[in-house]
């Protein structure tokens, strides 16, 4: 999948050989696994129907991720969470929500720890919020440069709220800000350390 960036280690990278390739219908994935390919995206159906019996009983880690459409369920991934490599989550349109809520119910209340990846309508406006949900890597949309899109990481310099990436709220991080260390949780993507 080319025009991607990656958070790796605190640091937004561009990553120009990842090997994932997208795989949108039935009969892209019939073709794609019969001919033995690897590190192919699959929506959650196909996935499920195409998997050796050793993924599904959780013996084995599968050669392929999943990417959720927005209207798929997250909990629907919790059997299978310890065999997959890669999750994609959709958005059909930047103007559609439904994948940030996906993102966060799967970093917080599944406990995913892997790669969460944005997929579709992905544009540099969505970067940081995208993040803030719990999502470290992103597939900026073709007609569009990873390189210009990669600014977007830093939209929100302060945060109210708690997300994914700033766990506590900002009145509880100035209340302890007083007495504590100082907090580097807002610092730009390109340095999140």
């Amino acid at each position: 999948m080319n025009n991607l960036i990656r958070l790796h280690q605190g640091q937004a990278l561009l990553v120009e050989d990842d090997p994932w390739r997208w795989i949108q219908t039935s009969a892209g994935a019939d073709e794609a696994v019969s001919a033995g390919e690897q590190h192919l995206l699959l929506p959650l159906a196909d996935w499920l129907r195409l998997q050796p019996e050793r993924v599904c009983q959780g013996k084995a880690i599968s050669d392929h991720g999943i990417w959720l459409a927005a209207d798929n369920e997250p909990e629907q991934l919790q059997p299978w969470l310890a065999v997959l490599p890669l999750i994609a989550l959709d958005f059909p349109s930047f103007r559609d929500g439904r994948a940030y809520s996906h993102a966060y119910m799967l970093r917080t209340r599944l406990g995913w720890q892997g790669e969460l990846r944005a997929i579709g309508d992905v544009l540099r406006d969505q970067l940081s919020h995208m993040r803030h949900c719990g999502m470290d890597a992103f597939a900026i949309r073709d007609d569009k440069s990873a390189a210009e899109a990669l600014p977007g990481l830093n939209g929100i310099s302060v945060l109210y709220g708690r997300s994914v990436a700033v766990p506590v709220p900002l009145f509880r991080r100035r209340h302890s800000s007083d007495h504590a260390q100082p907090d580097h949780s807002e610092q730009p993507a390109h340095d999140l350390r």
